[in-house]
C-alpha cells in the first residue's frame, strides 16, 4: 500500500500554513495544451473526412462516443490545471501559540447500521485515543440499526474509558479544583454573619462616635475586603461593582463561587465522553439513511462540538488526526493579535484501506482521486467531501441546512415532520456527501483537501459488495445532477460547476464504452467499418493524438504506481453495465434506497454478476479466431485493417479481464 503524507519538513516554513503547486504541473500543462490541439485536429478530421456514409448506423454512434470522450478529457485536463499541495503546522505548533483553553470542542460521529460491534469498537477506541484534550473530545456511535449488541458495546467501552489513566488523572484534577472551591465557599459562609454584624454596628454609630473611632475599625473593615478578594482572586473586579456594602460584595462573590462549583460538577459528568445515539424512526416518515443519521445527531441537542469528524464504522483514525487538520479552520489576525475562525466549512483527508490484497483485484486503491484529482479540485476551491475521514464546521452545516429546510418547507409544509432535513447533510441523494459539499460551496463556504493519510478503513473484498458500493455512488451522483444541476445552481463559481459536472458526466460513459467494444466485434464478422479509411490518413491523425493523450495521462498520474493506474483504467471501462444500469435506474427506476456496503467478505463465485462482460469477452475472442481462420484459408480482405481491429480487441480484452477475474477471485488460505 502506498503511503500518503505531507511534504517532508513541513514545519520548517514560516507562518502556520502554505500551499504550493504540485511538482511537474508546468510539464502537465504543456502536454495538456498539445493534447487538446491534437484532439481537436483529430475530431475535425473525423467529422469532415472519415464518416462511412454506407454504415451510418455504426459510424455516427462511434463519432458521438469519441466526441463524448473528448469533452470528458477536456474537463479532466482543466480539472488538473492547478493542483495544490498544502502544508500545515499542527495545532500545538502554531505561531503564535493557540492556548489549549481556546482549542475547539470536537464531536466524532462514527456512523453505523448493521456492522459487527467489534468493527465499530475498534474505530471508537482509536477515536478516543486521539491526541487531544479529553474534555474537548466526544465520540458518538450513531447506530441507525438500534442494535442491542451495539448499545452494550458502547456502555462497556464508556466504562473502560472512564477508568483509563488519562480520564482518572483528569477527574483527580477536577476533584481537587472542586474541593478548593468548596473550601473557599465554606470560609465565605463562616465570614458572612460576622461581616453583617460589623456593618450593622458601624451603621448604628453616631457621626460624633464614628469620628472619634481610632483607626482600628477602619483596619478591620479593610482586612475584611482583602479577605473577600483572596477568596476568589479571579474576580477582583467585584470590588469595583455597583455593590456599595461589604455584604453585597460577599453575596456577589458567593454567587460566583456557586457557579464555579456547578461548572466543576458538570465537568465531572461530562468526562463520560463516549456515547451512544440511536434515533427514533417513526413509521411513515422518510429516514434518509446515513444523512438522516448524521442530521439527527447534529440537531437532536445531544451534541454540541464546534467541529464534527465523520468516520465510517470501519475507518480507524490516527492519533494526530485532529491536531493536523483543525489549524485550517483558524486564521491569525495581526491587527487584533488573536486567532479568528475563517470561512472553511470542511477539510477532507484521503481514504485508504488496510485490507487490500496483493494486486488489488477490486480496484479500491484510489491514489488518483485522493491525489491529483482532489488536489486539482482544491486548487479551485472545489474539494469534495466524501463522507468519512473529514472534519466539518458545525456552524456551516447548520446554516446551510436551515436554509434548505426553509426552502423545502415553503414547498411542502408536510416536510416539517422530516426533522432530519435540518442538520445540514443533504438528504436529496443517496450520495449525501458530494451533494453536501456542493451546497456548502454554493452558500459561499470554502473547502480544503489535506493530502496526509490520517485514517484507514476496510474495503469490500468481494465483487458483490464492490459492485453494490459503486452502483450507489453512480446512482447518487446522477440523482444530484437531476435534482441540483451544478450548471444552473446559484452560488457556485465556474470552476466549481466544472468539477461537479465532470464527475456526473463521467457516469454516462457506459454507453460510449458499449460502442467502443462493439466496433471490432462487428468488423470481424461483417467487415463493416465505421471509419471510411484506415490508411495513412487515419494513422496521421489518430496515432499522434493517441500518443500525446497517453503522455498527458502519465504526467497527470506521476508518482502513482503504474499497476494501480492500469487497474483504475480497467474498472473505468469494465463497469460499463453498472454505469448504464445506474443511469436507467435514476431516469426511469423511481425511488432509490441507500444500501450499506457490507464490511465482511461475502464468499462466493460471482460470474453471474459480470455476464455482459463475459459475453463481450467471448465474442471478442471468437471474432479474433474467426479473423485468423479467414487469414489462414486466404479469404481475409484488408489484413492490415483486421490487424488494427485485433489490436483494439486485445486492448478491450485486457480491460475486461480485471472484473472477470475479480468475479472468481478468492483470498489465499492461511496455512
Amino acid at each position: 500500500m502506498t503511503s500518503v503524507s505531507v511534504i517532508d519538513n513541513s514545519s520548517t516554513f514560516s507562518g502556520n500554513s502554505r500551499s504550493i503547486l504540485k511538482k511537474r504541473t508546468l510539464l502537465f500543462r504543456y502536454l495538456a495544451e498539445i493534447n487538446l490541439i491534437f484532439g481537436i485536429w483529430y475530431l475535425q478530421w473525423r467529422i469532415t473526412h472519415s464518416i462511412n456514409f454506407e454504415a451510418l448506423w455504426l459510424s455516427i454512434p462511434l463519432l458521438l462516443a469519441e466526441i463524448y470522450s473528448f469533452f470528458g478529457g477536456v474537463m479532466f485536463v482543466i480539472g488538473l490545471w492547478r493542483p495544490l499541495v498544502r502544508q500545515i503546522k499542527s495545532i500545538d505548533q502554531m505561531t503564535p501559540p493557540l492556548p489549549r483553553s481556546e482549542w475547539p470542542t470536537v464531536d466524532v460521529f462514527v456512523t453505523c447500521y448493521n456492522e459487527p460491534p467489534e468493527i465499530v469498537e475498534q474505530t471508537a477506541q482509536a477515536a478516543l485515543a486521539m491526541d487531544y484534550p479529553p474534555t474537548k473530545l466526544r465520540v458518538y456511535v450513531l447506530d441507525d440499526g438500534n442494535s442491542a449488541a451495539m448499545r452494550t458495546m458502547t456502555e462497556k467501552l464508556c466504562i473502560e474509558d472512564l477508568q483509563s489513566p488519562l480520564l482518572q488523572q483528569e477527574a483527580a484534577q477536577i476533584y481537587a479544583e472542586h474541593a478548593y472551591l468548596l473550601k473557599r465557599f465554606q470560609q465565605l459562609e463562616k465570614l458572612t454573619p460576622n461581616t453583617q454584624a460589623a456593618e450593622q454596628w458601624l451603621q448604628e454609630l453616631s457621626p460624633e462616635q464614628a469620628q472619634s473611632l481610632d483607626q482600628t475599625a477602619a483596619r478591620f473593615v479593610q482586612s475584611l475586603q482583602q479577605l473577600v478578594l483572596w477568596l476568589h482572586p479571579a474576580h477582583q473586579s467585584i470590588s469595583n461593582s455597583p455593590a456599595t456594602t461589604l455584604s453585597d460584595r460577599l453575596t456577589a462573590e458567593r454567587l460566583l463561587l456557586e457557579e464555579a462549583i456547578r461548572q466543576k460538577e458538570l465537568e465531572l459528568v461530562e468526562l463520560a465522553r463516549f456515547r451512544y445515539i440511536a434515533r427514533p424512526k417513526p413509521a411513515g416518515i422518510p429516514h434518509h439513511a446515513k444523512a438522516g443519521n448524521l442530521n439527527y445527531a447534529i440537531f437532536s441537542g445531544e451534541t454540541s462540538g464546534d467541529f464534527i469528524l465523520t468516520l465510517d464504522a470501519d475507518h480507524i483514525p490516527k492519533p494526530q488526526f485532529l491536531k493536523r487538520v483543525l489549524p485550517y479552520f483558524y486564521t491569525y489576525n495581526i491587527f487584533t493579535g488573536k486567532y479568528e475562525q475563517n470561512r472553511i466549512a470542511f477539510v477532507q483527508t484521503p481514504q485508504d484501506f488496510y485490507n487490500i490484497p496483493p494486486g488489488d483485484p477490486f480496484g479500491h486503491q484510489a491514489h488518483l482521486f485522493y491525489g491529483p484529482l482532489q488536489q486539482g479540485k482544491d486548487g479551485m476551491n472545489a474539494a469534495f467531501y466524501t463522507g468519512t475521514d473529514a472534519i466539518l464546521r458545525r456552524e456551516a452545516l447548520i446554516n446551510v441546512g436551515l436554509q434548505y429546510f426553509s426552502d423545502e418547507f415553503a414547498k411542502d409544509e408536510k416536510r416539517l415532520e422530516e426533522f432530519q432535513l435540518v442538520g445540514g447533510v443533504s438528504s436529496n441523494s443517496i450520495t449525501e456527501d458530494m451533494n453536501t459539499a456542493m451546497r456548502l460551496h454554493g452558500a459561499g463556504w470554502k473547502s480544503v483537501y489535506h493530502h496526509e493519510l490520517l485514517a484507514e478503513g476496510l474495503a469490500p473484498d468481494d465483487l458483490k459488495s464492490t459492485l453494490k458500493q459503486r452502483l450507489r455512488w453512480a446512482q447518487g451522483t446522477i440523482q444530484v445532477l437531476l435534482r441540483e444541476n451544478p450548471l444552473t445552481k446559484s452560488g457556485l463559481t465556474f470552476w466549481q460547476r466544472l468539477h461537479y459536472f465532470k464527475t456526473m458526466y463521467s457516469y454516462f460513459s457506459g454507453f460510449a464504452t458499449v460502442i467502443f467494444i462493439s466496433c471490432p466485434i462487428i468488423y470481424f464478422f461483417t467487415d463493416i467499418v465505421p471509419v471510411k479509411t484506415y490508411g495513412p490518413d487515419f494513422a496521421l491523425h489518430f496515432f499522434p493524438a493517441f500518443l500525446i493523450n497517453r503522455l498527458t495521462f502519465i504526467a497527470a498520474t506521476w508518482g502513482i504506481p503504474a499497476r494501480e493506474v492500469w487497474r483504475a483504467e480497467q474498472y473505468a471501462i469494465a463497469l460499463f453495465p453498472l454505469f448504464i444500469q445506474a443511469v436507467l435506474s435514476v431516469f426511469i427506476g423511481g425511488n432509490l434506497k441507500f444500501q450499506v456496503t457490507p464490511k465482511q467478505r461475502q464468499s462466493g463465485i460471482y460470474l453471474q454478476l459480470v455476464w455482459p462482460q463475459l459475453l463481450v469477452f467471448l465474442f471478442t475472442i471468437l471474432g479474433i479466431l474467426w479473423s485468423l481462420y479467414r487469414f489462414a484459408i486466404g479469404h481475409l480482405n484488408s489484413p492490415w485493417v483486421h490487424l488494427l481491429n485485433s489490436a483494439w480487441a486485445i486492448y478491450n480484452l485486457l480491460l475486461l479481464w480485471a472484473i472477470i477475474r475479480a468475479s472468481f477471485w478468492q483470498p489465499e488460505k492461511e496455512v
